[in-house]
């Protein structure tokens, strides 16, 4: 409890934001049919099947990470931009506790299209496939689930990097074009310039180690990934709560 407010109270306040602001739930639409839509597409050119079909079944996910770690810096950006964050700060005072329900709220809500996201995704792809007559890996196959829920955690962890950067950056178009940089870009550049960097960029990481099955060699083992990019999300929540104590609204 910090004054007369409690993290459930921030997080139910953060909880009525987002239901109630139509772009979010746009935004999280977009963020699982974008990612299906990739997925049936790949499926349907898969003609001759090589490589890992789990992890292709799943590509699709990139466009819903892109989505997310874009929603994610709105949360908190959106606020300083329309000036609504001085009404938040004085219902509760406490930076790093508004912080932190809006990382839970959000990352709960990421993680919930991101499990949809990938579920489907992975069922839609498979029976694409199956129309040329493709038996591609089942549910039950090795790492196949491990690969199906870890791409949905991959939503999750890269919308709080985004809650993160937003609360860093503030300045919403300066925000989404550091979190598409160090998603996206970065990825290309560092897969070029600098391959031993690659397997430990943020979009990679999901690409490579989270939503595999037959890991490439030069990625990082799933769990390991998985660790990284938690490290990633912790570090720009905790550069976020930082700037948010120490700099004025």
């Amino acid at each position: 409890m910090t004054g007369s407010y409690a993290i459930s109270d921030a997080c139910r306040m953060e909880s009525h934001k987002l239901r109630t602001l139509r772009s979010n739930w746009g935004g999280l639409a977009l963020a699982v049919l974008g990612a299906v839509g990739v997925s049936i597409a790949v499926g349907a050119k898969t003609t001759n099947p090589t490589g890992d079909q789990t992890n292709n079944y799943l590509a699709g996910i990139a466009i819903g990470l892109l989505v997310t770690g874009v929603l994610g810096t709105l949360v908190m950006s959106s606020e300083y931009t329309t000036g609504m964050v001085r009404s938040t700060f004085a219902a509760i005072p406490n930076r790093r506790m508004v912080l932190a329900a809006k990382a839970c709220v959000f990352g709960a809500a990421a993680l919930v299209a991101g499990e949809i996201a990938s579920i489907i995704s992975f069922f839609a792809g498979r029976a694409t496939a199956s129309a040329h007559g493709i038996v591609g890996p089942g549910i039950g196959d090795a790492s196949v689930i491990r690969a199906i829920l870890l791409g949905g955690v991959g939503y999750a962890l890269i919308g709080l990097i985004g809650v993160g950067v937003g609360a860093l950056v503030r300045h919403t178009p300066a925000a989404i074009a550091v979190m598409f940089g160090g998603v996206y870009v970065l990825a290309q550049v560092l897969g070029g310039a600098l391959p031993a960097m690659r397997p430990y960029v943020p979009i990679a990481i999901v690409g490579d180690s989270l939503t595999t099955v037959h890991k490439p060699g030069y990625a990082l083992p799933a769990w390991a990934g998985l660790l990284v990019l938690a490290g990633y999300a912790a570090l720009a929540l905790a550069a976020g709560g930082w700037r948010l104590v120490h700099r004025d609204a």
